[in-house]
């Protein structure tokens, strides 16, 4: 029978396509219209001078869309929301940073008015530390909310409460789910009704089931009647419907939604519970024509549903489960690699391999997992990117979407049972333009399934590399020792 072809709404279907050849379409800063000088001078003091093409194409959509200010759209109408699917490093995060820094420049009263949620604390704390940097200076209020510090705490860095009543002490406010759930049950005085931005960054993750529970109440809470004065009516916001002459009277702040992931579902079912209005959808996964010798052209490559960095090589090692550790060992005392960062299936996996690695001796080694304080993994991370740590060891949980500075290989010491792994494992090297590799020890019984899952996804151009077993024999004694003392540390 004929295959079925999924009916994908319009916008999904016919994106805006953004290039993904990094280096070769720089734009330079003062080419994108609409920044804002002050803005401008930040970016260059940042030794920013051009934008990554996602940037350039985001940038002036989201200013676009709020033109007017954070009351209204163009002419009167309700902004689009925004979805963005571009790879790993491509600098997605500073293309909602610089238009929302530069939209609420102009606000008087400090009101929540644009939310970031992230899933992890990690990518919580270094998406603050980005608006951080270009909100220095405004008198903007960025608030971060992770459960790091204490929730009596947290309450006292969000709201204030004075004779009049509460005021905000924020005006943008960047998330981990859990957290900012618990603040909009139980902070009295926390108000979305002003929210003008809901940001969900590596929205795939966040459309989850675990996390699909938190875009709703957010959504609620912004549309929440306040009950607290009669004069606020005015600007009270009710759920979007069709416009009426009542509607139409007075001004309603609008709910953009922004959505940046690598991994963007294609699923419309998905995208369907985000209620998204009238969506744009700027992505650099696209099927590129291929010209023939003869001037006719083909479609291929119509599948390709991710895309990788231009820089990335990426290799597979067939091996036996025995070997694996000795492979590891090899890429880092033969080989001599640097810089490299390794990833496991689980963190228990992660921990065992570490202490293997430290009793062998020989690598400054590290282990980057969730069992460790966040004050911990900052410090290791620093490390790690000086230089003083040669391999790290970690889960997925944990590297997710983080942004290390030069790595020069990624090792998947435990192949990845999904596609998404895979992208956002590898994705972690070859950042902004640079080149990096990506080893990934997969077991015999595992490669048939392992390579159809990168041919189903479009990636092709992974390359077989047999480490022959003669190169691991001079570790094998040193290898069995380790083996012996860890035995008896775990005893």
């Amino acid at each position: 029978p004929p295959q079925v072809q999924p009916f994908l709404p319009q916008w999904l279907a016919q994106p805006k396509l953004v290039q993904k050849r990094i280096n070769d379409n720089l734009v330079p800063i003062k080419d994108v219209p609409g920044i804002h000088p002050r803005l401008l001078k930040k970016l260059q003091m940042n030794g920013i001078d051009s934008f990554f093409p996602v940037q350039a194409e985001v940038i002036p959509a989201i200013l676009q869309s709020a033109a007017n200010g954070y009351l209204m759209g163009r002419g009167g109408y309700r902004p689009r929301d925004i979805c963005v699917s571009a790879p790993t490093g491509s600098g997605k995060t500073l293309s909602f940073v610089i238009p929302i820094v530069q939209v609420l420049l102009g606000r008087v009263v400090c009101q929540v008015r644009a939310l970031v949620v992230l899933p992890t604390k990690e990518l919580a704390q270094q998406v603050s530390k980005v608006f951080n940097i270009y909100t220095d200076g405004t008198g903007l209020k960025v608030v971060l909310i992770t459960g790091q510090k204490s929730f009596a705490k947290e309450q006292e860095m969000l709201v204030q409460k004075k004779v009049t009543g509460y005021c905000s002490l924020a005006d943008i406010i960047v998330a981990t789910p859990g957290r900012l759930t618990d603040h909009i049950s139980q902070t009295p005085g926390f108000s979305l009704t002003q929210l003008r931005f809901l940001i969900v960054d590596e929205a795939d993750r966040m459309i989850d089931d675990m996390h699909q529970n938190c875009l709703n109440q957010i959504v609620k809470a912004a549309f929440q009647v306040e009950n607290n004065s009669g004069s606020n009516m005015l600007f009270q916001r009710t759920k979007p419907g069709p416009i009426t002459a009542a509607s139409s009277c007075y001004p309603q702040i609008p709910l953009q939604k922004l959505l940046f992931s690598a991994t963007l579902t294609q699923d419309p079912e998905k995208l369907q519970q985000l209620d998204l209005f009238q969506p744009r959808l700027f992505t650099s996964v696209c099927s590129e024509k291929k010209r023939l010798g003869d001037g006719t052209e083909t479609e291929q490559d119509t599948n390709r549903k991710y895309t990788l960095p231009e820089g990335l090589s990426q290799c597979y090692v067939p091996c036996d489960l025995n070997s694996k550790p000795l492979l590891l060992l090899h890429f880092m005392l033969t080989m001599k690699f640097t810089r490299v960062l390794c990833f496991t299936n689980s963190r228990e996996a992660s921990h065992r391999l570490f202490l293997l690695v430290q009793a062998f001796g020989g690598v400054s080694v590290a282990e980057f997992s969730s069992r460790l304080p966040p004050n911990e993994r900052k410090r290791t991370m620093k490390e790690f990117e000086q230089g003083k740590i040669q391999l790290l060891i970690s889960t997925d949980a944990t590297a997710r979407g983080i942004d290390v500075e030069g790595v020069n290989y990624v090792i998947n010491y435990d192949a990845p049972q999904f596609i998404r792994t895979y992208i956002h494992r590898v994705g972690r090297t070859a950042r902004a333009g640079k080149v990096g590799v990506a080893f990934s020890l997969v077991l015999r019984i595992q490669e048939r399934r392992f390579l159809r899952m990168l041919r189903d996804a479009g990636i092709h151009d992974i390359k077989k590399q047999p480490v022959k077993g003669k190169l691991l024999k001079p570790l094998v004694q040193q290898y069995e020792e380790a083996l012996c003392k860890l035995e008896k540390t775990v005893k």
